[in-house]
């Protein structure tokens, strides 16, 4: 096969041992790579119930077939475990260099298992992998820990991916940072590695990727960086990174405020890239096989954060720590994800957590007597950097909103539960369903939880209209695009999540190939043999039902947890308090419909939200049952 290196590399931390097994031919076939791959070996050995932070989780790190090959923004990776914050599914994605650094060493994946005694770091250098000891590293901040463990190999090019403070002291939504500002953010897996005493992994491979057909993928391969290049959101993003959708939520009525109280928000310009990159921006960088830039390193000259030099922050930490909070102040934002990358936490965690804080506060629900004196407000941004450091030390009131804020809300009751912005503990991030109805069902079916990166549909937005009349029948179009409307959302947000399910299997960037999704499997069906050899990947129909299969077995491993339709909500806010101005004003979210129509299309039961036997059969699942 081409585009796999056909080893996983397996650490067991408990007996300090080290070995590889071959990659199953079944599991390729099956589930092609990254997600698939994790989602079978997750479920298969990590049994319903199990304690996250237990030494019977495991944490994986999976690549996908074309990861580290010249497919354009093919440097991406992904993080797999039973989530500390949720309790579920738990997955986080990351850009940079790690991925085909892994590739390069030899390994399609690793799996951490067990947990160690001490303080260690994981070293892989090639076929040499060996568990060295982090003592002096505990305590540090991430950056600090990557910089020492260059100094310690001699390599400016290892590549390490670190927990900082958060994750060592079990905040549950603790990130894995990879080299200094790349977050794996979401469900806490920087807590994982914390309960295992793993402080990093660094990685240094000196091999390479062969593919299957090389000059017929070269020459696709090379088209598809001139269509990057070529393609308008691209180059937008290019200039302005992902601040350029702080305009676009302003504009529609989406942009979160004060906790997703409303979707308009006053100051939303000091946010946006036309005001931040002439001021801030200092340089661009790019993830590997990337000609696009869209991150941004930004230096604050003046002011209160006077010296502030950082990777970011993306939109969700603009929504995060700017509108969410009441904050119309970039240099707020940019310290406090530089606080989150230091201390190593998902800034839409910790902002959503802060948020139910202030409002909590702001009702009565707490006071300073139960927040150590500090008096919560919106817009208060030292504040926000003096809940974050708590937070990231676990001390004081920190130490509760370490906890996320659904369990925060569990703990404190007094009806503070209405204000946590929350899908199966996971905090929403920066859409609102008032708005998008597509999201809302987005966000309520995800298996991770509140998730905007597995489905989002934007036709509606890009001016491709004649294209998805000829895929979802002109008659359903008007609704489809219609934002305020839940007829026919079920049909796009499947087949959008279907085509992000094999973006996440290979694993690429969302601009890698044609926009909007609704052309990606095709682009996928034609790269997919010439990298692997595999004729059956050039199937459309084919690679449908792997995505079926992935969705599915996710789902099952969160049925195992007690998942079932009930689980599938929003908060109240989106679907009782109507929006209450700007373009969607009026407007709350009919879930139910929209799940009727979800579950009928993937094959799961309408009543439990669990998928049927048939369905199970039909995907070749049925023995998640056994």
């Amino acid at each position: 096969m081409g585009g796999y290196t056909g080893k996983i590399l397996r650490v067991d931390l408990t007996n300090r041992r080290v070995k590889t097994q071959g990659l199953p031919q079944e599991w390729v076939s099956d589930y092609i790579g990254g997600d698939g791959f994790a989602a079978r070996l997750l479920y298969e050995e990590v049994p319903g119930g199990t304690d996250p932070l237990s030494s019977d989780n495991k944490l994986i790190l999976a690549t996908g077939p074309i990861t580290g090959t010249m497919w354009p923004m093919s440097g991406r990776c992904v993080f797999v475990s039973k989530a500390p914050l949720t309790g579920i599914w738990g997955e986080s994605h990351v850009g940079g260099f790690l991925g085909p650094e892994l590739k390069y060493a030899g390994y399609d994946m690793l799996v951490v298992e067990g947990r160690s005694e001490k303080p260690v770091y994981l070293l892989i250098q090639d076929e040499h992998v060996e568990l060295r000891n982090a003592a002096d590293l505990w305590g540090m901040r991430t950056d600090d820990v990557t910089a020492a463990i260059r100094r310690e190999t001699r390599d400016p090019e290892t590549q390490v991916a670190a927990i900082g403070p958060a994750g060592e002291k079990l905040v549950k939504f603790a990130a894995i940072i990879v080299n200094n500002a790349r977050a794996a953010g979401r469900t806490g897996m920087g807590a994982v590695l914390g309960s295992k005493n793993v402080k990093a992994i660094a990685v240094r491979g000196h091999g390479g990727v062969t593919v299957a057909r090389h000059e017929e993928f070269y020459k696709l391969a090379k088209e598809a960086h001139g269509r990057v290049r070529e393609n308008p959101q691209a180059q937008q993003m290019g200039i302005w990174g992902t601040w350029i959708l702080t305009a676009v939520k302003q504009e529609i009525g989406e942009l979160p405020t004060y906790n997703h109280r409303t979707g308009v928000f006053p100051g939303w310009e000091k946010l946006s890239g036309d005001y931040i990159r002439p001021r801030y921006t200092v340089s661009d960088r790019a993830c590997f096989g990337c000609s696009l830039s869209c991150k941004k390193v930004n230096y604050v000259r003046e002011g209160p954060f006077r010296g502030t030099l950082e990777e970011g922050p993306e939109y969700e930490g603009l929504m995060a720590f700017g509108s969410s909070l009441g904050i119309a102040d970039y240099p707020t934002t940019l310290k406090a994800n530089q606080i989150c990358n230091k201390y190593g936490m998902d800034v839409i965690s910790a902002g959503g957590t802060i948020a139910f804080a202030i409002e909590t506060f702001e009702n009565g629900i707490i006071t300073e007597e139960d927040t150590g004196g500090i008096s919560l407000k919106w817009g208060d941004s030292n504040q926000v950097i003096r809940l974050l450091e708590m937070i990231g030390r676990r001390e004081g009131f920190g130490d509760l909103l370490a906890e996320g804020s659904c369990e925060a809300a569990h703990r404190l009751g007094r009806g503070s539960e209405r204000f946590a912005m929350h899908v199966k503990g996971l905090e929403v991030s920066g859409q609102d369903g008032r708005t998008h109805r597509s999201i809302g069902l987005s966000h309520a079916t995800a298996a991770r939880g509140a998730d905007h990166l597995r489905s989002l549909v934007t036709v509606d937005q890009l001016g491709y209209e004649e294209v998805a009349a000829k895929r979802w029948g002109a008659d359903k179009l008007p609704e489809i695009i219609d934002p305020y409307t839940e007829k026919y959302k079920a049909t796009a947000v499947v087949e959008t999540e279907n085509a992000y399910c094999i973006r996440d299997t290979l694993i690429v960037c969302w601009y890698s190939v044609s926009w909007p999704p609704i052309f990606w499997m095709e682009d996928f069906a034609q790269m997919l043999p010439l990298a692997t050899g595999i004729e059956e990947f050039g199937r459309v129909d084919n690679l449908t039902k792997i995505a079926e299969r992935q969705v599915t077995l996710k789902r099952m491993f969160n049925v195992r947890e007690g998942i079932t339709r009930a689980d599938d909500r929003l908060p109240d806010r989106f679907t009782k308090e109507p929006m209450p101005e700007g373009p969607g004003k009026g407007q709350t979210v009919d879930l139910d419909p929209m799940l009727d129509d979800y579950y009928s299309l993937r094959g799961w039961d309408i009543e439990t939200g669990h998928p049927t036997s048939k369905t199970l059969r039909r995907l070749s699942l049925e023995w998640t049952v056994n």
